[in-house]
C-alpha cells in the first residue's frame, strides 16, 4: 500500500497546498485509515503515521479536534500522530486522547503533565488508569478542580509523597478531603492525618458517606483528635498578651513584629498581635482562624493594609510547620487578597470587633 499513489499531488500538497487542500486531504486520508484500521499491519499503520503527522498539524483546530475524537478510542491509531495531537495546546484537539487514548504512552503523559495547563490536566484526570508517577505531578502542578477530578478517580494510584501532598491540601478543601477519605486504598494512619486536618462538618459528613467497612476506623480517629482539639481549645494567651503589651509600649508592635512571629510559627503571640492591631477579640480571632478557609486572614490583612508577604506567612501560620498548601493555592489566595476591597473588609472587621465569634 503506498497512501501517496491514493491521492494525486499529495506530495504537492504537504509542501505547498492551501489549507482547504490541505483539510481536503486529511479527510480523504483519515477516512481510509478509520475505515481499514482494523485490518491494517503496524507497517500500514506506520505509513499512515507517516502521511497524517506531516498534514494534520496544518488542518484547521476543528479538523483536528474531529480526527482527534475519532482516534481516541482506536487502538492501533498512528503513534506519532496521537503524540501531536495530544501535545496540541487546544484543548478540544488534545483532550480526547488525553482522557481515552491507550496509544500514548506513559512517558508522553508525563511529559505533558509536566508541561502544559490546566485544562490538560483535568483531560488526563479522567484516564480510566494514573501511576503513580503520573498523579505525584497532577497534584503538584494541579489546580482545586483537578485535584479533585484525580482523587476521585478510583482508577488513580497515588505513592506516599502523592497521598501527603493531598492531604495537605484537603486540609484547605473540605470537598477535597471527602473525596480522599472514601477512597479504598488510604490507610488509616493516613485516614488520621487527613481528618486531623479538617473541621468537624467535613468529619461527620465523611462519615456518612464512607462504606460500613470504614466507620469504625473513622470513629475512632474522630476520638484521638477530639482529644487533641479540647487540649488546643486550651490556649493560654495570656503570656502571649503580656508580650504584645510589652511591644506596644515601647511602640514596636507593627507588622515586622506581626511577621516575625507568624513566620517563626509563634501562634498565640500572632492571634495576640493581631488582636491588638484590629480591635477584633482574640477569643472571636482565634475561632475563625481555625475555620476551614483562608478568608478571615484576608480580611483581617486587608483591613490593616498588611503586605502579601505577612499575609502568606499568616496562612503558613494556620496550617502548621508541617502542611504546606500548593502553589495554585496560594495563587488563588493571592489573586482574592487583591481583589478585595479595603472598605468590605474593613466593614466586616468592625462587625468582628462588636460580636461573638
Amino acid at each position: 500500500m503506498n497512501v501517496a499513489t491514493l491521492i494525486p499531488g499529495l506530495d504537492e500538497i504537504v509542501q505547498h497546498g492551501d489549507p482547504k487542500r490541505r483539510a481536503e486531504a486529511v479527510r480523504q486520508i483519515a477516512d481510509l485509515f478509520l475505515k481499514g484500521a482494523p485490518h491494517f499491519s503496524s507497517a500500514h499503520v506506520d505509513l499512515f503515521d507517516g502521511v497524517l503527522s506531516g498534514l494534520v498539524p496544518h488542518t484547521e483546530v476543528a479538523a483536528r479536534a474531529s480526527f482527534a475524537e475519532q482516534l481516541s478510542v482506536i487502538a492501533n491509531a498512528p503513534r506519532g500522530l496521537v503524540g501531536q495531537l495530544a501535545r496540541d495546546d487546544h484543548i478540544s484537539v488534545a483532550g480526547p486522547l488525553l482522557r481515552r487514548s491507550s496509544v500514548i504512552d506513559e512517558q508522553a503523559l508525563i511529559e505533558i503533565a509536566q508541561l502544559k495547563g490546566q485544562a490538560h490536566l483535568m483531560a488526563m484526570s479522567e484516564r480510566s488508569r494514573l501511576s503513580t508517577d503520573l498523579t505525584d505531578i497532577i497534584v503538584r502542578r494541579g489546580d482545586r478542580d483537578v485535584v479533585r477530578r484525580t482523587a476521585g478517580n478510583s482508577g488513580a494510584r497515588f505513592s506516599q509523597g502523592g497521598y501527603a501532598t493531598l492531604i495537605k491540601r484537603a486540609a484547605q478543601d473540605g470537598v477535597l478531603t471527602l473525596k480522599v477519605g472514601q477512597r479504598q486504598d488510604l490507610s488509616e494512619v493516613q485516614l488520621k492525618e487527613l481528618l486531623m486536618g479538617s473541621v468537624d462538618a467535613i468529619r461527620r459528613r465523611l462519615f456518612e458517606a464512607v462504606e460500613p467497612g470504614r466507620k469504625h476506623a473513622i470513629r475512632q480517629a474522630m476520638l484521638e483528635i477530639s482529644a487533641v482539639d479540647r487540649a488546643r481549645g486550651r490556649r493560654d494567651f495570656v503570656p502571649a498578651q503580656r508580650t504584645i503589651i510589652a511591644l506596644h509600649s515601647t511602640g514596636d508592635l507593627n507588622e515586622a513584629a506581626l511577621l516575625g512571629f507568624a513566620k517563626s510559627f509563634k501562634y498565640e503571640e500572632t492571634v495576640a498581635a493581631l488582636s491588638a492591631m484590629s480591635g477584633v477579640k482574640i477569643v472571636t480571632l482565634d475561632r475563625l482562624i481555625g475555620s476551614d478557609r483562608h478568608d478571615p486572614l484576608l480580611i483581617v490583612g486587608k483591613a490593616l493594609a498588611l503586605e502579601w508577604v505577612t499575609v502568606r506567612a499568616l496562612i503558613m501560620l494556620r496550617l502548621g510547620p508541617n502542611r504546606v498548601p500548593s502553589m495554585a493555592d496560594i495563587e488563588a489566595a493571592r489573586v482574592n487578597y487583591t481583589r478585595l476591597m479595603p472598605t468590605a473588609a474593613e466593614r466586616v472587621v468592625a462587625f468582628w470587633q462588636t460580636s461573638e465569634a
